[in-house]
């Protein structure tokens, strides 16, 4: 929650940090749905911040896990959309 909270202030750096809290401890949230969607909160931190290939990264792990997820689901069609425009 705190992540999503530091995009909405538009804090990339801070943002990435609390992402990489949760991502750093697989064990304790692998089978938990915000896990993958840490990953989009990354790459959007990363955004913010203008790391563009450590974003591509985290969108590509994020792309990677909901491989098999029904392609219409909102966030998946975001994550997507968002990808193809980092150059």
């Amino acid at each position: 929650m705190r992540g999503q909270a530091y995009l909405l202030l538009r804090k990339g750096s801070e943002a990435a940090a609390e992402f990489e809290k949760l991502l750093d401890h697989p064990t304790l949230v692998v089978s938990n749905p915000l896990f993958a969607l840490a990953h989009v909160g990354l790459a959007r931190a990363y955004i913010l911040g203008g790391d563009r290939a450590k974003a591509r990264a985290a969108y590509q792990d994020f792309l990677t896990l909901w491989k098999d997820a029904d392609p219409d689901i909102p966030i998946l069609k975001e994550a997507k959309a968002e990808y193809e425009k980092l150059p």
